[in-house]
């Protein structure tokens, strides 16, 4: 079906109308709403029977109470294993093929760090004696084994969301045992229940259950999680901005002491030139991506690996001592300012740790392990040994310490593929922004963009094309007005090491309420990881003037954003939510709903799953007659690749049989094509959709009556004897699937609401500007959140509803 975005000029029947109440013309209050319009929050169906309890067996009545327990919209999410959509578990070899590609798209950052760390550190502390090389040396390899190695590979990646990772993976994941966020769209089927119940009492579950009370009492604990989570996201963004900046231009950088002439202004064209490049191959996925990019980047870490052990030999391989931490100490107590002031440098050597569980979505754990530990790790420490090895006998080298340790025969095979693999290097963060912003989506709290799911294996491997081609512009932006990679690896280092940060907080958390780790483990965690972030980020922050504001700012810029949609979007569906039409006031409407019913099939289009839709009561008020069938769809994204068509559609009744409302909801895959009418049925179109909405329906209506049947047999007479009620039962199906068939020909209308808030006059001024200008403008400029319907325009009516907050 096709699309009615919001915004979008209708043709034919159209209706707009622009009062906030739906009954009187006066404002909604969404702080104190009607009693008549404040829904109880209880299954649409269990009021009608409780209405008509009389006439309907008690045992009828357990049934269907047990029966609704099962949540439907836990019933929405989930689709059968039977078709298989889901990810299988990989093999051996699958295993380590995905391994390989991890070097192209996970480690690349890492990989290229030895192009600039020594270069960044050495510029600030001039080499003057063994203490000065073997100290930086020292600080480097200790940071790559506790960062990377010894907090990611062996405890983040555990923490995982389902295969995803990342600040939302993490914040997910708590939210799936604690009632801690301040999101619109939570759904039982979202959360994995706790199994604390069926633990033994124990001090850690004590403790776990304290803190996850305190958490869910307290909403300024609940808004400071999600602030934490939302800085965290929006520096990964930053981090997707510096890094192909810096690794670019880090690469390019080698053309200046080899060709002469090449200036800075050719540094920055030529940089330019390889970052478009770099962005317009995004399209094309994380597979095919990685598995371009892996086979340079195992050549490149073969490279680091076989000229530092090199240089090792060939220079001084007594710089081995490095493993002796006391060269820490002494290297800080040599320099003492200026070896604080270098921790800016050698935080570099970590750039792009976090990939590593950003980019968990697109690969595996075991796969993400094996690529560090097997290949990473080694080839790293045996390139920072061997320049550390030639500095000892070139202390002058230390600016341009990597070309400068090339063997000269080598050097333009190594510039080549420094160059190609500083491409390839841009592809960690990259990725791992594409992953965020999706997760971030996901839990409504960055605008509706188009996401490409670049596999139907693998759910995780998505590609953005907004957000790839402002992460173009914005890197292009820097290099241009840095001019080279100073600056920019101050400002690098903030944002790297602030994502680190939060991101030992939220595990520290998930330590605390799911994994109820023990006392020394949960206090060395922080301890130890926090600690070295602290410090490594107070270092970084006195280069704010010299560049680190800028990762700063793009953070708040895009905080402003996410959190002003999360507000907004908080607002709206639960302000909907409270203005939800009762049972008791769809009952004291009758059948007729108050209105004339006419023959045809009325698709009101809704993002709730339960309660009657406030915007019912717009179409009542403001048409003159409603359609004999009304079904409130909501569309489903669910996270698998197709939707079988016969599980497209879930349906269940709204009020008795007489008011002919139903509410189903429509389930899509990711490569089903638009909701509303895409997937199996593109080819047929509108039609094919309705068509097949309409045989759900009445295959829906005859395993109703079957299941009423069986239930007044299992409670008639014990002697054996029919029970009265079948047959009319069956004379009831045979009426209402006459009264669908009518409905049919008659044909369809599309019944879409569109529902803005508004910040009341007496509102804070930050939540005006929040809710009045950020939001409202986010909202009009992102994807229509309205199904993309191609229905015949003449057959669509709209209504805009303002809620007042």
């Amino acid at each position: 079906m096709g699309g009615l975005s919001e915004g979008q000029e209708e043709e034919g029947i159209r209706l707009t109308v622009a009062e906030t109440r739906w009954v009187d013309g006066s404002e909604v209050d969404s702080a104190s709403p009607p009693s008549y319009l404040v829904g109880d929050g209880e299954e649409d169906s269990d009021l009608w029977e409780r209405s008509e309890g009389e006439r309907m067996p008690l045992r009828r009545r357990l049934i269907r109470k047990v029966k609704r327990a099962d949540s439907f919209d836990k019933e929405a999410m989930g689709i059968g294993d039977d078709h298989k959509y889901r990810q299988k578990d990989l093999s051996v070899w699958e295993t380590l093929a995905m391994a390989f590609q991890t070097l192209g798209v996970v480690y690349g950052d890492l990989g290229t760090s030895p192009l600039y760390v020594f270069g960044d550190v050495f510029r600030k502390v001039p080499i003057t004696s063994e203490v000065d090389v073997l100290g930086a040396l020292s600080l480097v390899m200790y940071t790559i084994a506790l960062i990377p190695f010894a907090k990611y590979v062996l405890i983040v990646l555990k923490a995982n969301n389902n295969g995803e990772g990342g600040t939302f993976a993490l914040y997910s994941l708590i939210c799936r045992y604690a009632n801690v966020h301040l999101l619109p769209n939570r759904q039982r089927a979202d959360e994995n229940i706790s199994s604390f119940r069926l633990r033994l009492p124990t001090p850690e579950l004590e403790r776990s259950l304290n803190i996850k009370s305190i958490l869910e009492r307290r909403s300024s604990l609940k808004t400071a999680l999600l602030l934490l989570v939302l800085t965290g996201t929006s520096m990964i963004i930053g981090d997707g901005i510096f890094t192909p900046s810096i690794s670019v231009m880090s690469a390019v950088s080698g053309l200046q002491g080899a060709v002469p002439g090449f200036s800075t202004n050719a540094l920055v064209l030529v940089s330019i030139i390889i970052l478009v490049g770099l962005f317009s191959i995004q399209r094309f996925g994380t597979s095919k991506v990685g598995f371009m990019f892996a086979p340079l980047l195992a050549l490149w870490f073969l490279s680091l690996g076989s000229i530092g052990a090199y240089n090792l030999v060939k220079y001084d391989i007594h710089v081995l001592k490095a493993f002796n931490p006391a060269y820490i100490y002494l290297f800080f107590k040599k320099n003492s300012r200026k070896a604080w002031s270098a921790l800016g440098g050698c935080v570099l050597c970590i750039t792009g740790a976090e990939a590593m569980f950003a980019d968990l979505g697109h690969f595996s754990v075991t796969s993400i392990q094996i690529g560090f530990t097997c290949v990473v790790f080694p080839c790293l420490l045996l390139a920072y040994m061997g320049q550390a090895a030639y500095l000892t006998k070139n202390p002058n080298s230390g600016e341009r310490i990597f070309y400068d340790s090339v063997p000269e025969v080598l050097f333009w095979p190594v510039f080549v593929v420094a160059t190609l693999a500083a491409m390839v290097a841009s592809q960690a963060m990259i990725s791992a922004t594409f992953s965020c912003v999706k997760q971030a989506m996901a839990l409504g709290c960055f605008p509706r963009l188009n996401v490409v799911h670049t596999s139907r294996r693998l759910v995780g491997q998505v590609y953005i094309p907004v957000i790839n081609w402002f992460l173009m512009i914005m890197c292009i932006v820097v290099v241009a007005a840095f001019g080279g990679t100073i600056d920019i690896a101050n400002a690098y280092g903030v944002a790297e090491v602030g994502v680190m940060l939060i991101t030992t907080i939220l595990v520290t958390l998930v330590m605390l309420l799911i994994w109820q780790t023990s006392r020394l483990p949960l206090i060395c965690f922080p301890a130890i990881f926090g600690t070295v972030e602290l410090i490594y980020l107070t270092a970084a922050l006195t280069k704010v003037a010299e560049g680190g504001w800028l990762p700063l700012a793009v953070a708040a810029i895009f905080l402003g954003i996410m959190y002003s949609w999360s507000y907004g979007s908080a607002l709206r569906y639960g302000t909907e939510v409270r203005e939800k039409i009762t049972m008791e006031a769809m009952l004291g409407l009758g059948p007729s709903l108050g209105t004339v019913r006419v023959p045809g099939i009325g698709l009101l289009y809704s993002e709730l799953v339960q309660g009657v839709p406030p915007a019912l009561g717009r179409f009542l008020c403001g048409l003159p007659a409603i359609h004999s069938t009304v079904i409130f769809v909501c569309i489903k994204c669910v996270p698998v690749p197709a939707v079988p068509p016969e599980e497209r559609f879930l349906f269940r009744r709204v009020c008795p049989p007489a008011y002919h409302l139903f509410r189903c909801v429509a389930r899509y895959g990711y490569n089903d094509g638009s909701s509303g009418g895409g997937g199996g049925e593109e080819e047929e179109g509108h039609r094919g959709f309705e068509r097949l909405l309409v045989e759900s329906l009445e295959t829906f209506l005859r395993r109703e009556a079957e299941e009423a049947a069986l239930e007044l047999s299992i409670s008639g007479d014990p002697s054996g004897q029919r029970a009265a009620g079948p047959p009319e039962m069956v004379a009831g199906l045979e009426e209402e699937l006459g009264a669908l068939r009518e409905a049919t020909e008659s044909g369809f209308t599309y019944l879409l609401a569109h529902g803005e808030v508004r910040a009341r006059n007496q509102a804070w001024f930050l939540k005006k500007l929040a809710v009045n200008y950020v939001y409202a403008f986010l909202r009009r400029n992102c994807m229509a959140g309205a199904p993309n319907l191609s229905a015949p325009r003449v057959n669509t009516i709209r209504v805009r509803m303002t809620y007042m907050v």
